[in-house]
């Protein structure tokens, strides 16, 4: 088994994720306002990682989605992170990692997830249980037109029309298939017909569970660089299908698509994992980078290349936290803190606050990395940097 040392894996996720500068990554790097050029940058960006992972929380000035690619496309306008899906995008919303933007290239592969979520990941059958109620919601998308989420409001105790019931049961018709999430305005979800979302080929042409599962172990591949069978499962939230997984990666290594490869350890052997053969060469390629760490960049805190807290810890030696659900007294760094990358290090995280009546970005907390005076003084320089950048990005300015 070939094997990386953790500085190659580590470039090489970097490079990956379009956040290893001033080395190309085959992304863009620079997305100024909010016309096309721009969603085309976007478009590139959620392709490489095959997903965008949506979160509603704002309190830092804008939701992770809109984080992840201002980390990513300087002088993107932020309007744009939160218009991606409209009408004629190529993108459609589906269980991913989490709920995701995904390329619509991938909606075939996705197939074997819409058959087992006939009945919905949380709520179980919630269309079998209330048929009148789904029944009536089609109805009245397919006479009427596309209906967003807020019209679906009315008085609670008042029959079908039950505020929690048919959410729910949208919900559930949208993860079965039979509907799909046309666009979002202000993060409302307006529903329509998949097929006057889904194009026709992409509905009529799905893969089998055995190619879709392929798909989707390449398109994270794509996205990582190198990653142990275990990421790649979590990537799509691949659960219980370990002899269909083992099976999956087995055949795109006969294809010579994957290649077996190991992750250098001092505490131990390598730690088993898997790299496209294109990707073993750029690893050893990068090397020969340096990475520029005088200038930082924010990062989201369900950003792709964070959520797998192993893995950071693996390549970066930074522990990933996320504390939104903590109480406040149990929370070490805070509430809602964007790590921040400087070069092919994460040198520090700051809880942020948006304050948008004062024009302010405020710095609730901020915890640097141990680090030399030296190395010390320039993660706090780098830090400012992402600051200022992310702040600049929404109109306002730290303090």
């Amino acid at each position: 088994m070939e094997t990386l040392s953790v500085r190659e894996a580590r470039r090489l996720a970097l490079a990956r994720a379009g956040l290893l500068t001033p080395e190309p990554t085959g992304l863009p790097r620079f997305a100024r306002g909010r016309g096309p050029t721009a969603f085309a940058a976007a478009q590139a960006v959620i392709e490489r990682f095959g997903y965008l992972q949506l979160d509603t929380v704002s309190v830092a000035g804008a939701r992770s989605h809109t984080i992840v690619l201002l980390s990513r496309l300087e002088g993107l306008d932020p309007s744009v992170g939160e218009r991606l899906l409209r009408p004629g995008a190529s993108l459609f919303e589906y269980w991913g990692h989490e709920a995701s933007w995904i390329p619509l290239a991938l909606y075939p592969a996705l197939e074997f997830r819409r058959r087992e979520f006939k009945a919905h990941p949380w709520w179980g059958d919630m269309v079998g249980s209330q048929p009148k109620v789904a029944k009536e919601l089609l109805r009245r998308i397919r006479d009427n037109g596309p209906l967003r989420s807020v019209e679906m409001e009315g008085r609670a105790s008042k029959g079908w029309w039950d505020l929690s019931v048919t959410k729910r049961v949208a919900s559930a018709l949208w993860s079965s298939g039979e509907l799909a999430i046309r666009e979002r305005n202000n993060f409302q979800r307006t529903y329509d017909l998949a097929e006057r979302v889904i194009p026709e080929p992409l509905r009529r042409q799905p893969l089998s569970t055995a190619d879709g599962l392929e798909a989707l172990l390449l398109a994270a591949l794509d996205g990582h660089g190198w990653a142990t069978t275990g990421t790649l499962a979590a990537t799509w939230r691949l659960r219980n299908r370990k002899a269909d997984l083992a099976a999956a990666l087995r055949r795109l290594q006969e294809k010579g698509a994957i290649v077996a490869c190991g992750l250098e350890s001092e505490e131990g052997p390598p730690k088993a994992g898997w790299i496209r053969p294109a990707d073993r060469e750029l690893a050893a390629r990068l090397l020969r980078a340096r990475p520029r760490a005088e200038s930082g960049v924010l990062l989201s805190p369900f950003d792709p290349l964070l959520w797998d807290r192993l893995r950071v810890a693996r390549l970066f030696g930074f522990e990933a936290m996320l504390e939104i659900f903590k109480p406040a007294p149990q929370r070490v760094y805070g509430y809602y803190c964007l790590p921040v990358l400087a070069g092919e290090k994460l040198v520090a995280r700051v809880d942020l606050k948006a304050d948008r009546r004062n024009g302010r970005l405020r710095v609730l907390s901020a915890h640097y990395e141990k680090a030399d005076r030296a190395t010390a003084k320039r993660d706090r320089v780098a830090t400012r940097a992402a600051l200022d950048r992310y702040a600049q990005a929404l109109g306002l300015r730290v303090g």
